[in-house]
């Protein structure tokens, strides 16, 4: 599992979640200026980052129970 290049990009980016999601909750944690103009956007980007990492996690599970890769 651990050589599949699927499982290795869908990691990665969950990866970036998290990087995403640190950002966000020490933009927060530390208010002022950079959560006022930032907090919106980093929201959202963790957002679509979640998403593509679902579908990732997804196309992962599907394809390696039938065996494709």
């Amino acid at each position: 599992m651990a050589n599949d290049p699927l499982f290795l990009i869908a990691a990665g980016a969950c990866f970036v979640v998290l990087i995403i999601l640190m950002i966000g909750i020490g933009g927060f944690a530390k208010g002022g200026d950079f959560n006022r103009k930032h907090a919106n956007r980093i929201m959202r980007y963790r957002i679509i980052a979640q998403a593509v990492a679902v579908v990732l996690i997804l196309m992962f599970v599907f394809l390696s129970g039938r065996g494709g890769l």
